[in-house]
């Protein structure tokens, strides 16, 4: 999967405004008697972040987010994890994952039995029987009708008695057949429709926990029984109940601040930190979860996350004492004034975020054929048109290169530049025809397919500085091919994608896992991800067939043929991967970054603070 960050990410992958958190506003009481002057036995780490937590469930379409993971992370036991180095290291203290079979290929996950919920519930399979059910799409029944959404794109509600988990993974969906659960609910079996490589990354990170999902959906007050009524619901197809479950995973979740007592379960840890406080757009506390034995325990007894999306900010409440880590977005100055500050330490590179624009299809606009009375051509022409107009090399010139000299425009929508098999990719995925503007080639592909001045809306982060600036440069080389290029910046630009509101969004995309499948999710129709609505036979057939393939050869063959077919329809283009600088206060020890979605909290707990 990707995440946007910021919801996306302003990082995600791919991936991704808000209140200020310095001079002015509340901040966490701590004891200054701890280590490194601001903490208890083990000391407090402050981090800095761009962008508040909105849900604790970001296996949904609304939470999928960068801002959601990295607190889940902390706070959910998980099967494996990254490290800087992308080995996949596995967590066999808190569970294990073996196939039991090849054909068909059966995969059986068994949970430590010590481990449980920080309300002292035993986890349980049924934990990921809802997750399965959640991500599975085997249970959704909700017609588009029955979905109504606000003006800003997010569900208000789904008809009465009506099935719609908020979620769909391509990689789940191999898994039709409802998993077994074991008679001590320990273990869960999967059994796919087709061999598939990358089963490892599919339930790795634990899910919601589902007594909490049972009590509310079923009003049962016991755990126990609560989770046995999901469990019934699932294995016996209830629709009635699944439909009251399918709200609560999907929307209850989601929060912007520490709830009410009564709500106490919405923020449930299993893993080494607990969520102690939130104040709504300022800061997030976690403390070191005391119950923790199924896994590597914290060196520290407590983390602060303080939201900012001002990087100077960050900068500057780095320099004053007020964070300890922070990862801002990346600019000449701040990468200046990181290096000015003494007692710091700091490392650049890249993210595995990268910038694109995507295009709608089927909004009744520019690029939809409906707008040209069903002629796919015609629309393909005026996408092409408007692809041929995104300026990014000047982007990368004036905009990325002053923090990251030796930066370059990003020419694959799969592979990380310096990547194996990049070079090979780029030489035949057509993306050379891209890398300068061609604005006269635009004006003669509108006049083919005979459209006058469309009009493009285009999505982006309004608050975010680098993205008005990209959009700056786009309307100019757009407008000067003939396009009326119209400003649909926004704040909630996160909700609004996939609303069918806009013609263009411009954002990013956070890499979240080494699988070779992971694209799918972008680019198949009805992708999890795929906002822009594309559809092409042949690219789903070509994943169909990735699904199963483990010859190295091959996945760089289909690989490469599905972004041929992106480029050549006109799904978008990719700009640049996003440059990056990690910068600690030398108080804080064993601090690096790893370049996916777990980016610095990837080995949180090995943080030291010392005087």
């Amino acid at each position: 999967m990707r995440f946007r960050r910021g919801k996306l990410a302003a990082m995600g992958a791919a991936a991704a405004g808000l209140a200020l958190v310095l001079a002015g506003c509340n901040t966490p009481d701590t004891d200054d008697s701890g280590g490194g002057g601001r903490g208890t036995t083990g000391g407090t780490v402050t981090v800095g972040w761009n962008q508040p937590l909105f849900s604790m469930n970001y296996m949904s379409t609304n939470g999928h987010a960068a801002a959601n993971y990295i607190i889940t992370y902390m706070t959910r036991a998980n099967w494996a994890y990254y490290d800087t180095d992308l080995n996949f290291v596995k967590n066999e203290s808190f569970g294990t994952m073996k196939v039991d079979s090849e054909e068909p290929l059966t995969v059986t996950q068994t949970i430590n039995p010590d481990a449980k919920w920080s309300d002292g519930t035993p986890l349980s399979a049924v934990d990921l029987l809802l997750d399965w059910a959640g991500r599975s799409n085997v249970f959704n029944d909700a017609a588009a009708e029955d979905i109504k959404k606000d003006e800003d794109g997010a569900i208000t509600e789904v008809t009465e008695g009506k099935v719609y988990f908020d979620a769909g993974d391509p990689a789940v969906e191999l898994i039709q057949e409802t998993p077994t659960v074991s008679e001590d609910s320990k273990e869960i079996t999967f059994v796919y429709s087709k061999a598939f490589p990358d089963w490892q990354y599919n339930f790795v990170d634990y899910p919601l926990p589902s007594h909490v999902v049972g009590q509310r959906a079923l009003g049962i007050e016991d755990p126990g029984e609560a989770q046995a009524a999901v469990a019934a619901a699932i294995q016996n197809k209830d629709t009635v109940a699944l439909a009251k479950i399918a709200k609560v995973w999907s929307f209850d979740f989601d929060l912007t601040a520490m709830p009410a007592e009564e709500d106490a379960g919405l923020v449930l840890s299993c893993g080494p930190m607990v969520v102690s406080d939130y104040v709504e757009g300022q800061y997030i506390t976690l403390k070191k979860n005391p119950d923790f034995t199924w896994g590597t325990k914290s060196n520290v007894d407590e983390v602060i996350v303080r939201y900012n999306e001002d990087a100077m900010a960050q900068v500057q409440a780095l320099k004053n004492g007020e964070l300890d880590i922070i990862l801002p977005q990346v600019t000449a100055d701040v990468l200046s004034a990181v290096k000015d500050i003494k007692g710091v330490s700091h490392q650049s590179g890249y993210e595995g975020t990268y910038e694109h624009v995507d295009l709608t299809y089927d909004n009744g606009g520019p690029f939809d054929p409906a707008t040209y009375g069903g002629d796919a051509e015609k629309a393909k022409k005026v996408r092409t048109a408007f692809l041929k107009t995104i300026p990014r090399q000047q982007i990368v010139d004036t905009i990325i290169k002053s923090s990251q000299p030796e930066a370059e425009t990003r020419d694959s929508y799969n592979l990380v530049p310096g990547s194996p098999n990049y070079e090979a990719t780029i030489k035949a995925n057509g993306y050379a025809a891209y890398k300068e503007v061609d604005v006269e080639g635009a004006k003669a592909l509108l006049a083919e397919a005979g459209a006058t001045a469309p009009k493009v809306r285009v999505l982006y982060a309004k608050s975010n500085s680098r993205r008005v600036q990209e959009f700056q440069l786009i309307h100019e080389s757009a407008t000067a091919a003939g396009f009326e290029v119209i400003d649909a910046g926004s704040e909630e630009w996160g909700t609004k994608l996939g609303d069918n509101s806009y013609d263009a969004s411009l954002f990013g995309w956070q890499t979240t896992s080494t699988a070779v499948y992971e694209p799918a999710a972008n680019f198949t129709a009805g992708g999890q991800n795929n906002f822009g609505h594309f559809k092409n036979a042949r690219v789903d057939e070509l994943y169909d067939e990735l699904e199963t393939v483990t010859d190295p050869t091959r996945q760089e063959e289909i690989n490469t043929e599905v972004e041929k077919i992106l480029l050549e329809d006109g799904f978008g283009i990719t700009i640049y991967q996003f440059p990056s600088v990690l910068a600690w206060r030398e108080t804080i020890k064993n601090v690096s970054m790893t370049p996916i979605a777990g980016v610095m909290f990837w080995n949180f707990w090995e943080w030291e603070v010392t005087s």
